[in-house]
């Protein structure tokens, strides 16, 4: 599924893939910098920056951007996308103006985890206080903390005895989502009309 946003009145084009949120890169140079051409911007900054151009490469935690397809006036062509903790990458090797805002904000995300690290306890009220700005009753949040412990407790217990994180983790979770709901998660989600966002924040 392909969309378009907007920075600054600026279009951003996205696409729904593999769970997640893809933007091309040229628009987010583009949007970020005014640049004329974006793509030979792009290719100075990995010249400039090389741990960036590592990345690319696939180094890395990030996973490098992927040529997704678009439609347009000449018909369907493939962009350079990334996802959000690429274009968050991205973001922090442009010295622009508009940039600027992104990385503050940057550095206040970083400075908040690296608190909670030293205390849990931050990151449980952040998690409750951002609950609570969704609307969510305190009745609510509750349950859905404690439905997390339990979930917590029988990952554990997963691990526990060789249970691989990741596609074995999903498939017994799909299996225990089956036999109480009886659809999978994906057809859960397609019901309630989700994409990226967690089906236990959103049951009723």
């Amino acid at each position: 599924m392909n969309e378009m946003t907007f920075f600054e009145e600026r279009p951003v084009r996205t696409a729904f893939h593999d769970e997640e949120w893809w933007f091309v890169l040229s628009d987010i140079v583009s949007a970020l910098t005014d640049s004329p051409a974006p793509s030979d911007y792009l290719k100075k900054l990995r010249r400039r920056d090389p741990s960036l151009a590592e990345v690319f490469k696939g180094g890395g935690t990030i996973c490098p951007p992927l040529a997704l397809p678009f439609e347009t006036e000449g018909g369907v062509q493939r962009f350079q996308c990334w996802n959000v903790p690429g274009v968050l990458r991205l973001i922090q090797s442009i010295p622009s103006p508009k940039a600027e805002p992104f990385k503050r904000w940057l550095a206040k995300v970083g400075y908040e985890r690296l608190r909670e690290i030293a205390d849990p306890a931050l990151g449980l009220e952040r998690t409750r206080e951002n609950w609570r700005k969704l609307g969510r009753s305190e009745k609510w949040i509750t349950q859905r903390m404690t439905g997390q412990e339990t979930r917590n407790k029988l990952t554990d217990y997963w691990a526990a005895h060789e249970v691989k994180q990741g596609e074995e983790f999903a498939i017994l979770t799909n299996l225990i989502h089956e036999e109480w709901s009886g659809v999978s998660v994906k057809d859960h989600k397609n019901l309630k009309g989700l994409e990226s966002q967690n089906l236990r924040d959103h049951m009723s």
